[in-house]
This record gives C-alpha cells, sequence and structure tokens, in this order.
C-alpha cells in the first residue's frame, strides 16, 4: 500500500467528490475509483457509502482516515528531522543546466549558496534542455535549469532570470557600428541559430515571424558556446542571450547590440519532479535562485 493511495483516499473523505479528487490528483475519476477499490480489497471492508451525496466515511473508512492522517504526520515530522541531520553532514546537490545558464549564469549563485552551506557539494553538469527534463523526471538530478521551461504535471517549475537577447556579431560586420540596431535590417543576412526544435529556436523564430523578418540559416548548433565561435570568425550573425557574451565583448571579439523595437528577453526557468524529496540546502538553493532572480 503507498502513502500516494492513502493520500488519495483522504482526500477523497475531505472533498467529499470523486471528480474534485481526480482533479486535484490529475487523474480520471475511474482511476480514482479503482485506488479506493483496490484499498477496500486489501482490507476487506467497504470504507465509503456510495450512495450518499456528498459520500460519505463507513466506521471501518473513518478508522483508516484517521490512521492515514497520523501516517501523514508521522511523515512529516521524520522528513523535518531527516533534514535537520542534513544540515550539519556533508552532502550533494545534483543540478544540470544548458550551457549558456550553467556556464555564464549559475556560478555568482553557487558562490552566494557556498556561503550559507560550506560542506554541501554542487555537482554542475551541462546539457541539452530535452537530457535535462529526462533526467529529472527519472530522478537523476535534482535541479534543473532550462531556457523556456514547458509545463508538465509531473514537475514543479518555478521562474529563473528573464535574460535580455542581443544581436551578437563580428567587429568586422556592418552593423557591429551600430549601438542599437532595427530587427528589421536582419532581414536575409546569413544567421547562426540554434537547433531546430530546441526551446531558444522556437522563441526566437516566434520572435522573428512577429516581425516578418526572414534570415538565412547557415549554422545551427546544440549549444551557445558553438554559436559564439561561428560568430567570432564573423560566419553570420545571432541573436543570444545577453549575458552569455559578456566575456567576448569585453576582449572584443564579438558585438552585442541592443535591438530598437523593443526588450526582447528569453525567460528561464527551475525544475524539480514533484516529488522529489529535497533537503534544506537543496530547498534553500531554490530559494536563493527564485529571490535573485526575482
Amino acid at each position: 500500500m503507498h502513502l500516494e493511495m492513502l493520500k488519495i483516499f483522504c482526500d477523497l473523505a475531505d472533498l467529499g467528490s470523486f471528480s474534485k479528487t481526480a482533479e486535484k490528483h490529475l487523474l480520471s475519476q475511474s482511476a480514482v475509483s479503482q485506488q479506493l477499490a483496490q484499498l477496500e480489497l486489501a482490507h476487506k471492508c467497504q470504507l465509503i457509502n456510495r450512495k450518499k451525496r456528498p459520500i460519505e466515511l463507513t466506521m471501518a473508512g473513518q478508522l483508516l482516515y484517521q490512521a492515514s492522517k497520523d501516517i501523514f504526520d508521522r511523515y512529516e515530522q521524520l522528513k523535518n528531522e531527516l533534514n535537520a541531520l542534513q544540515k550539519f553532514s556533508v552532502s550533494r546537490i545534483n543540478v544540470a543546466a544548458i550551457y549558456s545558464i550553467g556556464m555564464h549564469t549559475l556560478p555568482d549563485y553557487v558562490k552566494r549558496f557556498m556561503v550559507s552551506y560550506p560542506n554541501v557539494n554542487v555537482h554542475i553538469e551541462y546539457l541539452s534542455g530535452r537530457k535535462i527534463y529526462e533526467m529529472i523526471l527519472a530522478g537523476d538530478i535534482d535541479i534543473g535549469l532550462v531556457a523556456v521551461p514547458k509545463r508538465d504535471k509531473r514537475l514543479d517549475v518555478y521562474d529563473f532570470e528573464a535574460e535580455p537577447l542581443v544581436l551578437a556579431c563580428s567587429p568586422k560586420h556592418p552593423l557591429s557600428h551600430e549601438s542599437q540596431v532595427d530587427i528589421h535590417r536582419l532581414q536575409f543576412e546569413r544567421f547562426i541559430g540554434f537547433e531546430k526544435g530546441s526551446p531558444t529556436r522556437v522563441w526566437i523564430d516566434n520572435i522573428l515571424e512577429r516581425y516578418s523578418i526572414v534570415v538565412r540559416p547557415v549554422m545551427e548548433f546544440d549549444n551557445i558556446e558553438t554559436v559564439k565561435r561561428a560568430v567570432e570568425i564573423n560566419a553570420g550573425i545571432s541573436i543570444v542571450p545577453q549575458t552569455a557574451i559578456l566575456q567576448e565583448v569585453s576582449i572584443g571579439t564579438i558585438k552585442a547590440i541592443a535591438f530598437s523595437n523593443e526588450n526582447f528577453v528569453r525567460p528561464t526557468g527551475i525544475i524539480v519532479r514533484k516529488d522529489k524529496i529535497l533537503g534544506r540546502a537543496g530547498r534553500y538553493f531554490i530559494e536563493l535562485l527564485q529571490k535573485k532572480a526575482k
């Protein structure tokens, strides 16, 4: 018997409705009914009077309801005690981030985190967004940082930084001397983009489409570092997060030019599997990311 099954039973008792319970747990009504039937079969008794509306618990159901509440209270107490132990022990948080966030935005947050939790090892992997979603759902990593986060009933999604998008070009490109540029000047320009289907590619394509801009794709890459190398050799221009090219701008290998039309940004997010139990350090890390982002 799983805790989730008992939680569904308690919610059914509290809400008095199969439909409301199904909606809360993102299940079908038949799935909730099947969970109840399994409980009744396991305990060889009827737990709910189905003839009453709203539904009522039988005496056996009331006993199971109270016992389930006690179990949940004790389980929460256990988690709090374990988290308290983790505060004083060496532990590890597994984080995966897309290249642009992991290499250029995340390090400052990790430094701030280490001030409060010097004994916690923050292990960071740089992966594609698709791989991060896979590993989060598989439970292989604790926290993911992605661009243009997608909603999923299996995930908790928190807002991270909204990254300014700028035009990136080589100092040899004709647009490099502009302080601002109208996005319409990108018409028919040689363009270096992110791989098709990636969230950032879809986001930027939507911006170009909104302004009826047609560019000439010459290269496509799955990470920001390769995009930057192509821009540096003047293979074409690109639209990239400003934070990802700060170093290249400082040494003069790439020019970053703001758009005059509007302040284009790329949303980013923090993703965690819904049933993932994080220690105190992990929760603090997420709070730190959210607080700074706000």
